[in-house]
């Protein structure tokens, strides 16, 4: 994959303005533009700058700027829960982390569960916001409307990819879990309906319950399957369940409700080490940990192990020297929206 790369203050600047021009608030455009660049740095590039081309139809049909903040639903102090209003995601999710932040140290543990995000984006740039802060992170979210995975042994779908992330801090890198609890993730499968080229391998069962490698079957009836697939998918059907409890029962919102808009529930826990038995206690066993995992002898010569995380930490390393990357598909989307809009394009570097 070919990619172009620009000066990360020109990108933020170009996103907050394409974000602001169809009304977003601007300090909610700034906020939500860094976030999508920090995403880009860690190497989601499907859930970095490439989202604003997205984002903007939904600006300007009124489906993310309808309130003018967020309803208190229950506050009990070590926990919070909030209706977002389907207010911008992304900066929904940072005044979240923030208002846990700021309770962490007091209660130890903090807990968030919120309903009626708009889309939140990519779950391990909220997490590395945490484990910079010597804490614990676990993020989750689900779409009460969405329909696309089937539970295991089932042949209609019933629930979402339902992604969930954790992270926790070491005395070095931190280690930072990121994945979902389908085979794979729907942008996944939209790639391959984009480009008509077969899955890898038998992701997806189609209406009849048959496996197939043919992302179409998502069109008619078919379904994503749980981790594991149709030998071993019970083991992703529970997260999932355990997602859509984290996030929907908690937040009293989700299919109970006969949801009809799209939307994203969102569970988000803070877990300070000091609270516990400390936190150079902590890493101590967590740097233990880290070395015998990559200690362990690789099974293929020249591809050693890994931890979590260890390649997307190392695409920000990257990126402080070599400047923010965008693959050519989504260059030419922000291209297109900044023309658009008006709005002159940085140069490459």
């Amino acid at each position: 994959m070919k990619f172009t790369y620009f000066n990360r203050n020109e990108l933020k600047s170009l996103g907050t303005k394409l974000l602001s021009q169809y009304g977003m608030p601007d300090d909610r455009a700034s906020i939500t533009a860094e976030l999508l660049i920090q995403s880009d740095e860690l190497g989601f590039t499907t859930h970095g700058l490439s989202l604003i081309p997205y984002y903007i139809p939904e600006l300007q049909a009124g489906k993310m700027q309808e309130a003018d903040d967020v309803v208190v639903v229950n506050d009990t102090g070590s926990t919070f829960v909030w209706n977002a209003q389907y207010l911008p995601g992304i900066w929904m999710m940072n005044k979240a982390m923030d208002e846990a932040f700021s309770r962490v140290k007091e209660h130890g543990v903090v807990t968030a569960s919120i309903n009626r995000a708009h889309h939140i984006g990519c779950l391990s740039t909220y997490v590395k916001l945490a484990t910079d802060k010597n804490l614990i992170c676990i993020v989750s979210t689900s779409d009460p409307a969405g329909k696309l995975v089937a539970p295991f042994g089932g042949i209609d779908p019933v629930l979402t990819p339902n992604p969930w992330a954790i992270g926790y801090p070491t005395s070095g890198d931190p280690v930072i879990i990121d994945t979902v609890t389908s085979i794979c993730t729907f942008s996944k499968v939209r790639e391959h309906l984009n480009t008509g080229l077969p899955m890898p391998y038998p992701m997806l069962q189609d209406k009849n319950g048959n496996e197939t490698t043919d992302a179409t079957v998502i069109n008619d009836g078919g379904a994503i399957l749980p981790i594991g697939g149709t030998d071993y998918g019970h083991r992703g059907y529970c997260f999932s369940i355990m997602v859509e409890m984290l996030t929907q029962g908690l937040s009293g919102h989700g299919r109970a409700d006969d949801v009809s808009r799209w939307g994203g529930n969102v569970y988000i826990q803070l877990i300070d080490p000091e609270a516990f038995a400390g936190l150079e206690a902590f890493k101590e066993q967590m740097d233990k940990l880290t070395e015998l995992c990559l200690a362990s002898r690789p099974r293929e010569e020249g591809k050693p192990v890994r931890v979590p995380g260890q390649f997307g930490l190392s695409c920000v390393k990257q990126s402080k020297t070599q400047g923010i990357r965008l693959n050519d598909e989504t260059l030419d989307r922000l291209k297109q929206s900044a023309e658009a809009a008006g709005i002159e394009f940085p140069k490459s570097i």
